[in-house]
């Protein structure tokens, strides 16, 4: 009797030990949810299709996670260099880095072959090909393994050449030492030009033209008016080669940590921003286009015979630089044999 008697004073003591475990878990659960995780997001452009594409992408997660994600925006390098950025990125320190892909060359070899002069002919056709789904799991994929998740990919603007002597057909560029990304594809294509390309990253630029350390630099026009280069350099060539993209890497490191629900928000709201910036890039770009006349500067074309000789030199250098890299010449058929489909 009393071995029954003891059993059964034991069994609403287990009941509520488990209840109270349960309940624990549940609130446990439930603050998890409830933690708020803050996402900075850096790029070194300002006023651009990428800084654009920040304010978009930031909005929507605030908007969608009902602000346990909280996006706190820090354009015009801000938060460092693009490389000390995207070392942010790498150990955690800053969320989300937005920079065109050449920038990560460092890290694999095969983030630059977006920067392949006569990739694309258009800002349209830059938007179809940065769509197509080969090009999006080549590119997104590239730094799983260096902590980082690829979550964007977009055309940001056509390149051009500020200066402060006017480059009014090509012959002017050769001998001249001209700012460029550090890309391979890049230095090539316009060392076959018979220009010096200096690598160089956004912030270093505006002083080195004022210095004359540069001849001219090479970025969208977009960033020469938001920067108000003018005072530096009032002629801008457009030679539409190459075209500038950006990528938006997040740091795998807080990726990881988020609840699925949250990392799935992340992918998504990325992708939705990269629609909402397509139309946004177009109107940017005549903006500053007007805004740079508007400002006292001028645009330059080159004679149509002559950019069609440009495209056709510097397009040659793609496949020289990857024929001997087999990593690179696979992901540039892939991106090259995307550009043919989405003309």
């Amino acid at each position: 009797m009393r071995f029954k008697e003891r059993n059964r004073s034991v069994r609403p003591a287990l009941a509520m030990a488990a209840l109270a475990l349960s309940l624990a878990a549940s609130l446990g659960a439930a603050r998890a949810d409830d933690k708020t995780y803050v996402m900075k997001i850096s790029l070194a452009a300002i006023n651009d299709p990428l800084h654009q594409f920040a304010k978009d992408f930031a909005a929507a997660l605030e908007k969608d996670s009902g602000g346990r994600i909280k996006p706190e925006i820090y354009p015009a390098s801000q938060l460092g260099s693009i490389p000390r950025q995207i070392e942010g990125v790498q150990f955690g320190a800053i969320q989300c880095v937005i920079t065109p892909p050449e920038f990560y060359v460092g890290i694999d070899e095969r983030f630059e072959v977006m920067a392949v002069p006569g990739l694309v002919s258009s800002m349209e056709h830059g938007q179809r090909l940065s769509g197509d789904p080969e090009v999006r799991k080549v590119m997104l994929g590239l730094g799983a393994e260096k902590g980082l998740h690829g979550v964007a990919l977009f055309m940001s603007t056509p390149s051009a050449i500020v200066a402060k002597a006017p480059f009014r057909h090509l012959a002017d560029l050769k001998g001249k030492k001209l700012r460029t990304i550090a890309s391979q594809f890049q230095t090539e294509a316009f060392g076959r030009l018979g220009v010096t390309a200096v690598a160089m990253s956004l912030g270093d630029v505006l002083p080195a033209l004022q210095q004359g350390a540069i001849d001219g630099a090479v970025a969208g026009t977009n960033i020469f008016t938001a920067m108000h280069y003018q005072d530096a350099g009032k002629y801008v060539t457009e030679i539409g080669q190459p075209a500038i993209f950006g990528m938006a890497e997040v740091s795998k490191k807080w990726y990881d940590a988020l609840p699925p629900d949250l990392q799935q928000l992340v992918d998504k709201d990325a992708a939705d921003a990269v629609q909402a910036v397509n139309p946004e890039a177009i109107a940017i770009d005549d903006k500053a286009r007007k805004g740079w006349t508007d400002g006292g500067g001028e645009l330059i074309a080159l004679p149509a015979e002559e950019l069609a000789e440009m495209i056709k030199t510097m397009a040659s250098a793609g496949a020289d630089v990857s024929k001997n890299k087999p990593a690179v010449a696979a992901a540039y058929k892939v991106v090259t044999d995307a550009a043919a489909r989405t003309k």
